[in-house]
C-alpha cells in the first residue's frame, strides 16, 4: 500500500538511494526543533547586534576608542580572554568583545543539533524503525547536517543584516566567521556520532574538543610577541597555537579589519574533510552500533544499588567537568593580576566591570564576574546530569530497572545526588585552581565559589520539576539555562535594568569576593530549590513512565 510517506520514501538507484527520505527527515528536525532552535539562533544572533550600543556607549570617542585598543592588545590578559583588536572602529571593537563567544555558541547549538537527530535517534530505537522503511543510510545524517547548517546560516544572515548599517563586508565577515564555525562543530559533532555508542558522550568529545579550542586560542594570543595594536593592525601577531584553532581561524577572518577572506577556503576545506570523513564511517555501521564500543563494567559490585548505577553512567562526565573547572580556574586565576590594566582610562568600561563583579576593587570584581560565569556554566552541568533521567526513560532504560526492586524515588535520588552534590566539587576545583593561579588568600576565593550553589540548585530544580511533572516540556529546561547565561553575560554591558537581572537567580547572590554577603538571598534560593525538587519527584511518582 503505497502512503504519503511511502510516495517521499520510494526507493532511487545509485547514490540517491542514499539520501533516500532525506527531505522528510530534514523536515521533522526542523519541526521538532521548532522551539529549541530558534531560541538558540535569537540568542547567538542577539548579543552580537546588541553589542555595538554597548560599546558606543562605553567610548564614544575615535580618541577613547585608540586608546582602549591600545590598553586591550597590550593585556596578555585581556588578548586571552576576547583576543587582540585589529581596529578602533566599533565593528572591529564588537568583533574583538564578542565575536569568538558567538562562534562557540554557535559551536554549542551546532552539536546539539546534530547528535539530537543522529546518535540520540538510534539510542532511544526510533532511527531502527524509520531504517525499516525506504530510508537511505545516509539519510539521518544528511537531514541532521542540514538542520544545523540551516539555524548557523540563519545567525549568520541576522548578524549580516543587523549590523549592515556599520559595514555591509565586514557585517558579511563576522556573520560568515560565526556561520562557519557552528558548521565546523557540526560536522565534528557528526563525527562523534558515529564513534561513540551513546549521545552523551558524542556531545562531551564534542565539547572537549571545543573546550581545547578555546584553551588553544586564548594561549596563542595571550603569549603573542609584540603585543601591540601596530603589531596587530599591521597584519601580524597570531601565533601557532592561534591558528592550530578553529576559534583562532575565525578570529583571524579580521571583521572590519580589513578582511582576509583566503581564511574561508580553510574553512570550506575543513568543512568537507570532517564531513567525508563522519560520511565514510556512517556507511560503515550499523545502526545502533559504533566505532568506540562502551566496555562492560564489572561483574559484582558497583551496580548494585541505585546510586551505583548511576555513578557508573555518569562518572566518565563528572571527571571531565572536573578537569575542565580546575584548567579554567588557573587560567583564569592567573588573569586576576592584569585585570586594573584592562580597562586604562576608561570609567565607563570600570562601571561595566563593577556591575558585573560587584562594587569593589577591580581585581576582586574581575574574580567575581569570572566566580559567576563558573557558577553559569556550573548549572549547565546540573542540567545535563538531572535531564539523564528524562534520557534513561526515553530509551527504554529506566523500564526494566523500575521493575524490580527499585523504587521510583530511590531510582531518581541516584541521579539527582550526582548532579546536585556534582556541583559542590566542580566549584571547589574552580576555586582552588583560581586560587593557585592568582596566588592570592584561598579562602576567599573558594566561599565565593561555594556563594553560587544556591543559584545553580534552583535552575537543577526547575530541571528536576519538569522532569517529573511535565516530562514532554523537559528540553526547556535549556532555554531557561541558556537565558540565564545571556542575562549574567550581556546583561552588565547593556546595563540591563535590575527587574531584568533579577529574572536570573544569579541576580540575587552577592558579588564575591568583595561584596557583602547576607545570609536571606541563600536560605531562600535553597529552599526554592527543595520546593522545585520535591514537586518534580511527586510528579514522578505519580505519572507513568515513558515508554
Amino acid at each position: 500500500m503505497t502512503t504519503a510517506l511511502g510516495a517521499d520514501f520510494a526507493p532511487r538507484t545509485g547514490g540517491s538511494r542514499q539520501l533516500a527520505g532525506t527531505g522528510t527527515l530534514f523536515r521533522l528536525a526542523l519541526r521538532r526543533d521548532r522551539v529549541m532552535t530558534p531560541v538558540w539562533i535569537l540568542i547567538v544572533s542577539g548579543m552580537v547586534l546588541a553589542m555595538p550600543g554597548s560599546l558606543e556607549s562605553a567610548y564614544p570617542t575615535a580618541a577613547e576608542r585608540a586608546d582602549a585598543m591600545a590598553s586591550m592588545n597590550s593585556n596578555s590578559s585581556m588578548r586571552a580572554m576576547y583576543g587582540p583588536v585589529f581596529d578602533d572602529s566599533l565593528g572591529a571593537l564588537s568583533a574583538w568583545r564578542i565575536g569568538v563567544y558567538a562562534g562557540v555558541l554557535a559551536a554549542v547549538m551546532s552539536l546539539v543539533i546534530v547528535i539530537r537527530h543522529t546518535r540520540e535517534e538510534e539510542e532511544t530505537g526510533r532511527q531502527e524503525m524509520l531504517s525499516a522503511s525506504m530510508v537511505g543510510r545516509r539519510a539521518p545524517l544528511t537531514a541532521a547536517l542540514l538542520a544545523a547548517f540551516t539555524a548557523d546560516a540563519a545567525a549568520g544572515v541576522l548578524i549580516t543584516a543587523g549590523l549592515a548599517g556599520r559595514g555591509a563586508t565586514g557585517a558579511f565577515a563576522l556573520g560568515l566567521g560565526v556561520a562557519g564555525t557552528g558548521m565546523l562543530f557540526a560536522t565534528l559533532a557528526a563525527i562523534a556520532a558515529q564513534l561513540t555508542e551513546s549521545a552523551r558522550l558524542a556531545k562531551g568529545l564534542t565539547a572537549a574538543v571545543l573546550g581545547a579550542a578555546y584553551v588553544l586560542r586564548a594561549a596563542g594570543d595571550a603569549g603573542t610577541a609584540g603585543g601591540t595594536s601596530q603589531a596587530f593592525s599591521s597584519g601580524g601577531g597570531s601565533s601557532a597555537l592561534t591558528w592550530l584553532s578553529p576559534l583562532g581561524w575565525q578570529e583571524n577572518l579580521r571583521a572590519y579589519a580589513g578582511e582576509r577572506w583566503w581564511i574561508v577556503t580553510l574553512v570550506g576545506a575543513a568543512l568537507v574533510a570532517q564531513g567525508v570523513g563522519a560520511y565514510t564511517l556512517a556507511g560503515r555501521r550499523d545502526v545502533g552500533m559504533s566505532f568506540l564500543p562502551t566496555r562492560p563494567g564489572p561483574a559484582h559490585g558497583g551496580l548494585a544499588t541505585a546510586g551505583g548505577l548511576a555513578w557508573r553512567l555518569q562518572r566518565g562526565s563528572v571527571c571531565g567537568w572536573l578537569a575542565g573547572f580546575l584548567v579554567a580556574g588557573l587560567v583564569f586565576g592567573g588573569m586576576a593580576d592584569g585585570a586594573a590594566d584592562i580597562v586604562g582610562d576608561s570609567e565607563n568600561t570600570r562601571e561595566i566591570f563593577e556591575r558585573m563583579g560587584g562594587r569593589s576593587g577591580l581585581t576582586d570584581a574581575f574574580l567575581a564576574t569570572v566566580v559567576g560565569m563558573f557558577g553559569m556554566i556550573a548549572a549547565l552541568y546540573v542540567t545535563t546530569s538531572v535531564l539523564r533521567l528524562h534520557g534513561e526513560e526515553t530509551s527504554q532504560r529506566a523500564e526494566p530497572v523500575l521493575a524490580g526492586a527499585v523504587g521510583r524515588l530511590r531510582w531518581a535520588a541516584g541521579h539527582l545526588v550526582i548532579a546536585f552534590g556534582g556541583a559542590l566539587p566542580l566549584m571547589l576545583v574552580a576555586g582552588l585552581g583560581m586560587a593557585l593561579g592568582h596566588g592570592g588568600d584561598t579562602g576567599p576565593i573558594l566561599g565565593a565559589c561555594l556563594a553560587q550553589l544556591p543559584a545553580v540548585w534552583v535552575l537543577g530544580g526547575l530541571a528536576v520539576f519538569l522532569v517529573g511533572a511535565y516530562p514532554k516540556a523537559a528540553a526547556a529546561s535549556w532555554a531557561v539555562v541558556g537565558t540565564c547565561l545571556a542575562i549574567g553575560w550581556l546583561g552588565p554591558a547593556l546595563d540591563l535594568p535590575q527587574a531584568a537581572m533579577d529574572l536570573s537567580p544569579f541576580g540575587h547572590l552577592p558579588k564575591l569576593p568583595g561584596a557583602d554577603a547576607t545570609l536571606p538571598p541563600f536560605v531562600v534560593l535553597t529552599l526554592i530549590a527543595a520546593a522545585l525538587v520535591g514537586a518534580g519527584l511527586a510528579g514522578l511518582r505519580r505519572r507513568d513512565v515513558i515508554t
